[in-house]
């Protein structure tokens, strides 16, 4: 008897608990653009962090994007002719 009075307590004990920690989410962005002539440092990487306080893991992802690509040409011709792609790729920690 004793054991399921001990077990009782610990089931609702551990029922109190949350799943809720701090979340961080992880965003490496990287830039590269295609006319490395013009450009002397063609491609650059960038990792930024974003702290959320104490929330679940669905919602955190939810608010943390996956990724992201942003292509932009600057529609000019000949040795100024580039295109400068980005990339953003975030993780939850």
């Amino acid at each position: 008897m004793k054991k399921i009075i001990l077990l009782a307590a610990v089931v609702t004990v551990a029922s109190f608990t949350s799943c809720k920690k701090e979340k961080t989410c992880s965003c490496t962005v990287s830039v590269s653009n295609s006319n490395t002539s013009n450009y002397p440092n063609p491609t650059s990487t960038t990792t930024i962090e974003y702290k959320y306080g104490k929330m679940k893991k669905g919602d955190a992802i939810k608010v943390c994007p996956t990724s992201e690509t942003e292509v932009v040409n600057n529609n000019v011709s000949g040795t100024f002719a580039n295109t400068k792609t980005t990339t953003t790729a975030c993780t939850i920690k």
